[in-house]
């Protein structure tokens, strides 16, 4: 914004005010915040009154009174948002009152001294913002006055205004006046934005203040004769006239002879927003960290149970288009504003969903395969989402035209029917046409709602939804596909599925040895095997003789085996009729595991392949996560793929993976379900166009809780001195002069006697010198869980108990590291920091040795230590800070020579005594 002569002192911020509100109408920004701060230090402090000086004798500020002999200071802030009325009237925003004018001028030689102005200066600057807002002082009711209670200044500014009111109208006691500071003290420069806020609150609230501590008036003002009288109670504010709006000035004055005055309205009527068209609305909070979303979360819940008349929508819309997006998120669909409260304050895990914004992400279309379906599947969204439903009308009628069935009663059928069309939805010559309309369409609704994808995965028939999107086929060449697929593979034998909880390389034999094939190679540790249906039986049997649970699928067809040979000529020849096209949105073959080429795309070999082989989607989701901070979003029924997501290896604890659909169990309605799932991509860190919630609809801005910080307090509190003084009675001369002194040594603790307690979780920060290492073994034998930090790069989880992190980056792979383990149920009991023992000086390109340990050293416990706050580990917690010392190196045991089995001997830095640094931080 812009600056301001600090000589304007206590009308700092009202100056401020007018710059914005000049820098607004030339069109220079669109929105200005202006105001200002004052904090007394030390705070709360007294004075010492002295007769005829600034200051208050009776430590109270008595405005326009007869005891009016000074004011009293206080600390405060305030700030005010400005914007043209037009922009905020279009917008929607909840407007306070109206600037309809403002001046601010200087004294110059005429003011009376350096802390008193002049009447002259005053009254010049009142009547240009009159003349500014092109009004005349009889229609003001208000005015909220510098009025600092001293026995000259007051009766000054009275005179000020009264010659100002003059120059339009001879009327008396029609205008009331009062001064903030009887309530708050003289907050110097943010004195001028306390008494704005107060008129223009005043104003909404149609009702005048009292002005406190008046009594009787300064005999020296002579109130009679002028338009004014104190508003010493509080006021109902009627309208001079039904057609004249309620209007008030604010006046403030400088050191220095700085004049400041402005003219207020009420705000225009607002128009009332109406119902919103959606069933459900999306509620969005975000913070820093999780303690202030949970108090947040909290906040909102009490301000929508005592706030009834905000209409929900508009609050929805608030949330979402006033608020700042922080890293932390938290999303929820609610119907209204009951149900909001009850999932508010329950925090149902089903329905409140928190997720970690990532800062650069992508998202992953996955469509799934067959199995997958079930009756009734999107049919709330069906109903209330045109572009859903034309996606889903446009493939049952190509379905209709090629098979001569009606899709629609299995896909949507009615209470009798349900069960009939449950069990007819799982023969695939309708199963496999029913998932790809419903992918297809669903993927079309995300899109229109701006969520777009980086990228695409399909399991089995769910790649012909991929290649579809991403314009290999067209729409209705990928049906035809589908429906062609789903009729073939009815007509091959008998046939059964095993999903089994083994690698591939582990299930190569007993598939060898039996005649089957591996189908499906969903995760490193979980396969599918298909063939016949002695053939899946025999499996079975041996895999229960080694106690492995495997788990038969519901489907009489054998797919991704040596069964479809007999289908394959015919399939090629329907795809070689058609016209493939180069991909123009990436995905994922699950032939090669890896990204399709765009020879392989546009060859029906290829896709004759894909039917026959194993579908490797555990090797495409390790492609996927070579790209890091991914977001996947199950576009298709169910939330199979979802689930598989998270048993890749290469997925961070916590990272997204939603799913379009509910599950078939869920009773809640598919409005409700992906609306949240919106919100929860929003709050993965995925880019949404909200204007789609709430488009064709005039919605406003509403008052909300404000940010949830958490303080704390940083004030050093002087000590207390000792009142006991030393202990002079036993004090004796030592014979001896030696004995006059001592050494501080350290007192070795053995490891065994710190762990022998019980069985604790242990974080250590691994250092390159081994000596982690030999701690982390001794550790273990003594049956503590430990978890492995090591230096890096960037942060990722190496294993379930080694995790990477990289100092140079900050505190993020602290937070994500502290994050994972409380997600993990890994919270140490104790942690070990080894990032400062070095055997040599080592930094990076650019940087020193002295950066370095700043970096592993001070930040890094400074990091965790915030990072362990933030997300409420129990405590106490003790850490231990092992260190080299900063001279030569050279060999020697840890901490002391006697007690070298702690942890071995190690390179270390002598100082006084041989051994290492220590320190402990409870």
């Amino acid at each position: 914004g812009p600056s301001v002569n600090v000589q304007t002192a206590c009308s700092t911020s009202l100056v401020a005010t007018h710059l914005a509100c000049q820098s607004l109408l030339a069109g220079e920004c669109d929105m200005a915040l202006a105001g200002g701060v004052t904090i007394e230090f030390p705070h709360r402090r007294g004075y010492i009154y002295h007769e005829g000086e600034v200051l208050s004798p009776d430590g109270h500020c008595h405005a326009f009174d007869h005891r009016g002999q000074g004011t009293v200071f206080g600390s405060g802030a305030g700030i005010v948002v400005l914007r043209r009325l037009q922009d905020a009237i279009d917008d929607g925003d909840h407007i306070h009152a109206v600037i309809k004018g403002s001046a601010v001028n200087n004294d110059g030689a005429g003011k009376v001294g350096y802390l008193a102005p002049s009447v002259d200066g005053q009254a010049a600057a009142m009547a240009e913002a009159h003349a500014v807002a092109g009004i005349g002082a009889e229609s003001i009711d208000y005015v909220e006055c510098h009025g600092t209670g001293t026995y000259m200044g007051d009766p000054i500014e009275v005179a000020a205004l009264t010659q100002a009111f003059r120059q339009s109208t001879k009327r008396t006691g029609f205008c009331r006046i009062g001064s903030v500071k009887t309530n708050i003290g003289h907050l110097n420069t943010a004195a001028g934005v306390a008494s704005l806020i107060k008129a223009s609150l005043a104003l909404q609230h149609r009702q005048m203040p009292p002005s406190l501590n008046f009594e009787k008036p300064n005999p020296t003002i002579d109130f009679a004769a002028s338009p004014f009288i104190v508003n010493d109670r509080l006021t109902e504010w009627r309208r001079q006239s039904p057609s004249s709006p309620r209007r008030a000035a604010v006046n403030s004055l400088g050191v220095g002879g700085t004049n400041a005055h402005v003219v207020l309205d009420e705000a225009p009527e607002r128009p009332k927003s109406g119902a919103s068209k959606r069933p459900y609305q999306l509620l969005t909070m975000s913070a820093r960290n999780r303690k202030s979303l949970d108090e947040y979360q909290k906040r909102l819940a009490a301000h929508l149970r005592e706030n009834p008349e905000q209409e929900f929508a508009d609050v929805a819309y608030s949330l979402h288009h006033g608020r700042r997006a922080f890293d932390q998120r938290r999303v929820l669909a609610a119907k209204d504003r009951d149900e909001a409260i009850r999932l508010l304050e329950e925090n149902d895990a089903q329905r409140v969903f928190t997720h970690g914004a990532l800062e650069k992400c992508s998202l992953v279309f996955m469509f799934p395969g067959g199995g997958s379906q079930y009756a009734r599947m999107g049919l709330d969204l069906y109903e209330g989402e045109p572009v859903y439903r034309e996606h889903i009308d446009r493939g049952l009628g190509i379905f209709l035209e090629r098979t001569g069935t009606d899709l629609r009663p299995l896909m949507f059928p009615s209470d009798e029917r349900l069960e009939s069309a449950t069990a007819a939805l799982e023969h695939p010559h309708v199963q496999l046409p029913a998932i790809f309309i419903v992918e297809i369409a669903l993927a079309r609704l995300w899109m229109s709602w701006g969520i777009e994808p980086a990228a695409m995965i399909g399991h089995s028939v769910g790649e012909n939804a991929a290649a579809c999107l991403s314009g290999v086929l067209s729409y209705e060449d990928a049906l035809g596909l589908v429906i062609l697929r789903g009729q073939l593979v009815e007509r091959v034998a008998e046939g059964a599925m095993l999903s089994v909880p083994l690698s591939a390389e582990a299930l190569e034999p007993l598939v060898v040895e039996l005649g089957l094939d591996l189908a499906i190679v969903n995760s490193p540790e979980l396969c599918v095997v298909s063939g016949t249906v002695a053939g899946v039986s025999a499996l079975e049997e041996k895999l229960k003789e080694r106690e492995i649970e495997a788990r038969r699928l519901k489907i009489s067809v054998a797919g991704h085996s040596r069964m479809l040979d007999p289908i394959l000529e015919e399939f090629g020849s329907f795809i070689g009729k058609l016209k493939l096209a180069p991909p123009k949105i990436p995905f994922i073959s699950n032939f090669t595991g890896t990204w399709i080429k765009p020879e392989e795309a546009t060859d029906p070999a290829y896709w004759v392949r894909h039917l026959r082989h194993t579908i490797r989607f555990s090797e495409g989701m390790k492609t996927l996560l070579e790209t890091p901070e991914r977001v996947f979003l199950e576009v298709g029924p169910g939330r199979i793929l979802s689930s598989l997501v998270r048993q890749q290896p290469g997925v961070k604890t916590g990272q997204a993976a939603v799913s379009s659909l509910r599950h078939p169990d869920e009773k809640i309605p598919d409005t409700a379900y992906f609306l949240a799932v919106l919100g929860r991509l929003w709050a993965a860190g995925v880019k949404i166009d909200s204007s789609t919630l709430w488009r064709d609809e005039k919605r406003l801005r509403v008052p909300l809780p404000t940010y949830a910080f958490q303080h704390q307090r940083y004030f050093i509190d002087a000590g207390k001195p000792e009142s006991r003084g030393p202990d002079l009675k036993n004090l004796a001369k030592l014979a001896k002069q030696d004995d006059w002194f001592y050494q501080a040594v350290w007192r070795p603790r053995g490891i065994d006697r710190v762990t022998d307690e019980k069985q604790l979780t242990w974080l250590v920060f691994m250092d390159d010198a081994g000596i982690g290492r030999r701690l982390v073994e001794r550790l273990r034998r003594r049956g503590h869980s430990v978890v492995q930090v090591r230096e890096g790069d960037a942060y990722y989880q190496r294993s379930d108990t080694e995790y990477v992190l990289s100092p140079e980056r900050g505190r993020e792979g602290y937070d994500a590291l502290v994050k994972d383990l409380v997600a993990s149920g890994k919270v140490p009991n104790r942690i070990a920091h080894l990032w400062l023992v070095t055997s040599a000086e080592s930094f990076r390109p650019g940087s020193s040795f002295f950066h370095r340990n700043m970096e592993r050293g001070f930040y890094s416990l400074f990091f965790l230590a915030q990072a362990l706050g933030d997300e409420n580990v129990p405590r106490p917690l003790h850490i231990t800070a092992i260190s080299s010392g900063m001279q030569q190196v050279k060999e020697g045991p840890l901490l002391h020579p006697e007690k070298a089995t702690l942890l071995g001997p190690v390179k270390v830095i002598p100082r006084e005594l041989p051994g290492v640094t220590c320190s402990s931080i409870d």
